[in-house]
């Protein structure tokens, strides 16, 4: 199990790519939402993996990446990022981040365009909830844990439909959540109070792809059209399903990636119906 050991926290990694792949296909980094792991992107890695050197971590203070004392800056999590693109020795990656993990991409897209190709950032905004928000959930987690906000999450996620039909998938997604570090999930709900790209991420001049969840209730497709619409070079595509589109919608979001990121052989203009 790979780690990459950095001053005040260790980074859990792990690399996906067929034989064939490696040393001479594309990187392509994956970075997971609040209160979930590497494994979020499951049915993304394996469709990928024949394409690019897949890459997925779990932020600090999730999955098996250990917590530092919080709170957490935006800033903290792109560090994060680049820290492990140099110990791997990776000079430049595509990125797919989604809800917190599309956010760290905005941020890389201003501060570190230089690292990316082509950006994906799913179910995300320039500026996610209020502080005043985020300070609430904090004060409730620290008092009563995670373990209580499962239900709601599991509204927030996914779709009532989803939820009958893939009972197992989404009961690992909601265990990986309550089990996730209160000092990391806290620290991550701190670097969200505090984050707002809005006047920065006309500054992202990479290409941009921006998914939503059609039925997402915590960042509805407007806030993804923002995103295409402020930066360089940006589309904006909606697919079916909430938050967690990447598993809800999992075909359609494989094969909007694959032809955005211009894999030959991807399907075409069926899975792009909402672009601005």
């Amino acid at each position: 199990m790979p780690y990459l050991q950095l001053a005040t926290h260790r980074l859990h990694y792990r690399i996906d790519a067929a034989p064939a792949a490696r040393d001479e296909k594309p990187w392509l980094l994956f970075c997971n939402s609040l209160g979930s792991d590497l494994h979020m992107w499951d049915r993304q890695a394996s469709a990928m993996a024949p394409h690019f050197q897949v890459l997925r971590y779990d932020r600090r203070g999730h999955g098996q990446s250990s917590a530092p004392t919080g709170p957490y800056a935006l800033s903290d999590l792109g560090d994060d990022v680049i820290a492990l693109l140099d110990a791997l020795q990776i000079e430049k990656t595509h990125f797919c981040g989604l809800s917190i993990g599309g956010l760290t991409g905005q941020w890389l897209g201003i501060h570190a365009g230089n690292r990316l190709e082509k950006v994906i950032v799913c179910a995300t905004a320039a500026r996610i909830g209020t502080a005043e928000a985020w300070n609430a959930r904090i004060a409730e987690v620290r008092q009563n844990g995670l373990a209580n906000l499962t239900a709601a999450t599991a509204e927030r996620w996914f779709t009532p439909d989803f939820c009958a039909a893939e009972r197992e998938t989404v009961g690992y997604v909601l265990q990986t959540f309550a089990a996730t570090s209160i000092e990391g999930y806290t620290g991550c709900c701190a670097a969200l109070a505090g984050a707002d790209l809005r006047d920065g991420i006309g500054r992202i001049t990479n290409p941009l792809l921006a998914l939503s969840g059609d039925d997402d209730p915590v960042c509805p497709p407007s806030d993804l059209r923002h995103i295409a619409a402020c930066v360089g070079d940006g589309r904006h595509v909606s697919l079916p399903g909430r938050h967690i589109v990447n598993i809800e919608s999992a075909p359609a979001f494989n094969a909007a990636l694959l032809e955005f990121l211009d894999v030959d052989g991807a399907c075409t203009s069926a899975f792009w119906p909402n672009t601005r």
